[in-house]
């Protein structure tokens, strides 16, 4: 059985095309960079974003094909707030999320999930669409948590990625899903670097 299944994975991973492992690599880079907290991290992941945009949408994962064009929007305003957001619109420096943060977050998640996977069940022939759209809801506070250097954006895109790794594979993406297999990895060892960083360089929220 575990011959059978190798056998079948590697079947798949030859018949994906260029384009997904475009994505896949530089979506892995984007998110490896911004562990490390460069600003490189914004440009390579916009083209990303832009070859995820074609992927799902040949997937029928539309809230995710979405959420591609809102993350490149986040990634340019993101870009500049690493550089000037912090006080005295000086480089950003990591820090806790703020309980407003947290609240507005979650009523947005929670909107976001009832709302729009009400539209893609009714109106569209979208694949899971709750799931798909609990999932985009999550990865946009995360993404803004990112933006402004908050340490738990990591534990939101941990839970995300845990999602993603199955539905990726049911929906047979599956560089994309072994993709956001290692995402986990570099998720946590993205909180623990910027643990490590609020830790040696505390600074107040901005």
């Amino acid at each position: 059985m575990l011959e059978a299944l190798s056998t079948a994975i590697l079947h798949a991973l030859q018949a994906t095309t260029a384009l997904e492992w475009a994505a896949v690599l530089t979506g892995f880079a984007c998110v490896w960079l911004a562990a490390r907290e460069s600003l490189w991290n914004f440009p390579i992941a916009i083209v990303s974003c832009l070859l995820y945009v074609a992927i799902y949408h040949e997937a029928k994962l539309y809230s995710d094909r979405n959420l591609q064009g809102l993350f490149i929007g986040l990634s340019i305003y993101g870009w500049y707030e690493w550089l000037y957001g912090g006080r005295n619109r000086t480089e950003l420096h990591v820090t806790p999320t703020t309980s407003r943060e947290w609240l507005l977050g979650t009523v947005f998640a929670a909107a976001y999930t009832a709302g729009f996977g009400y539209y893609l069940q009714h109106y569209t022939d979208a694949a899971l669409p709750y799931v798909d759209s609990f999932t985009t809801g999550v990865s946009l506070v995360a993404q803004f948590l990112l933006m402004r250097k908050r340490l738990e954006n990591w534990l939101l895109w941990i839970l995300v990625d845990l999602i993603y790794v199955p539905m990726l594979w049911m929906k047979q993406l599956y560089p994309t899903s072994l993709l956001y297999a290692l995402y986990l990895g570099l998720a946590t060892y993205g909180y623990l670097q910027w643990r490590r960083e609020a830790a040696q360089k505390p600074a107040l929220v901005p």
